[in-house]
């Protein structure tokens, strides 16, 4: 059952996703809104478990529908050895596999990479754990959240003197998935040469190491630990949030030049030609005696007046918005970042599109409801591996679909 990918990037490439929650499934949520046919394959008794993640809406869940679009459900019970067999004449067609279970849960189903690269070398198996399919940890359950605490992110996260905190959208899973696409991606571009496919390892502990940034080359260079520092920059300044006559205004001077017309800007030569705020260096160094010069400055207006009068001047800066604002921004609307698609129980609901913009072949254009539990399992079974109705309720008797 083909779903119509309008000639997409991945319009030739099938995904069986046996993934679940938010890691895996963001990984093929990216994959099948460029175009790939992804069969999402849940167990009979529930299927993923984020389908009892709210919101609800009319008791859908809207949580699940935003990372399972564009998706083709079916359920196999893949400890049934008829689910089991079907799942391995899949993969003969398939080319790639994802899973997010922890090492070894598919190994014994008997469903590994070595399993399944021998029913079919082609095959790309990419697997997303926690700490990856190799070191100490390698066993250990792994979340989102331990992810970013164990990585150092929530080291450098939050005010000084604060606790250490938790970035406020899920960015362990959510790396972790977008590495695991640009895995595959590449496996499945190196294939073209070599013929054959490979497994595709990642940790969500790697994804968030690998996002630090330049923490670790400041510690590796200087031995100094960083550490929580509020909205501003470590190393570039003034780069933060300012408060104003009514909230805050995001300042992001990068360099000296704008440095001095900032300073022209609001009538400050004095700060400019300041010795100890004379360069980014300098300025990053000082910034507990700039800080307090900057503040007066900034609370003689409201935000929305510091906007229009940095703008028009060059200055960059924004709005520090909450997200009813983001929905409702000129911008983000008019790069369709934010979409509805039509469930046929819940109504319209709201899915963020992908941010990826292409000229000729645009993966954005439409998006299609997140499936119910099993909604193609009959459908798939049919066209793609020819089973009759007559086998196909033989198989939910027995309890493998």
């Amino acid at each position: 059952m083909k779903m119509d990918a309008k000639q997409l990037p991945l319009a030739d490439i099938t995904v069986l996703d046996l993934s679940r929650i938010l890691a895996g499934p963001y990984c093929t949520m990216i994959l099948a809104d460029m175009g790939a046919t992804v069969y999402k394959i849940e167990n009979p008794d529930g299927g993923d478990d984020s389908r009892n993640f709210g919101p609800y809406v009319k008791g859908e869940s809207a949580y699940f529908g935003s990372i399972n679009r564009n998706k083709l459900s079916l359920t196999l019970n893949l400890k049934h050895p008829k689910a089991k067999a079907l799942l391995l004449e899949m993969v003969k067609l398939a080319d790639v596999v994802v899973e997010n279970f922890r090492p070894g849960t598919m190994e014994r189903l008997g469903l590994g990479y070595e399993t399944l690269s021998e029913i079919n070398p082609r095959i790309i198996y990419a697997a997303v754990s926690g700490f990856g399919h190799s070191g100490p940890y390698m066993m250990k359950p792994g979340y989102d959240i331990v992810a970013q605490a164990m990585s150092g992110l929530m080291s450098i996260t939050g005010h000084p003197g604060g606790p250490p905190t938790r970035v406020g959208a899920s960015v362990g899973d959510i790396t972790g998935g977008m590495f695991a696409t640009i895995g595959i991606l590449a496996a499945l571009h190196e294939r073209k040469t070599s013929g054959v496919g490979q497994k595709v390892d990642v940790g969500l502990l790697d994804s968030q190491i690998a996002i630090l940034e330049n923490a670790v080359t400041r510690y590796m260079t200087t031995g100094e630990i960083p550490t929580r520092v509020g909205n501003r920059h470590p190393s570039i300044t003034p780069f933060t949030a300012m408060g104003t006559a009514d909230g805050h205004v995001i300042l992001a001077i990068g360099n000296d030049g704008l440095w001095v017309k900032f300073c022209e800007a609001v009538d400050a030569p004095a700060l400019a030609a300041d010795e100890r705020f004379r360069t980014n260096p300098l300025r990053t160094e000082h910034w507990g005696d700039l800080e307090p010069l900057l503040a007066p400055i900034f609370a003689q207006r409201k935000t929305a007046e510091w906007i229009e009068f940095l703008e028009a001047r060059g200055i960059p800066c924004g709005p520090i918005n909450t997200i009813d604002k983001v929905v409702a921004d000129p911008q983000v609307q008019a790069r369709r970042m934010i979409r509805s698609v039509e469930h046929p129980v819940a109504g319209p609901l709201p899915v963020t599109a992908l941010p990826i913009k292409m000229s000729r072949t645009p993966v954005d254009e439409e998006f299609r409801v997140a499936p119910g539990l099993g909604h193609d399992t009959g459908d798939v079974l049919r066209e793609l591996l020819g089973l009759s109705d007559q086998e196909l309720e033989e198989l939910r008797r027995a309890g493998a679909i």
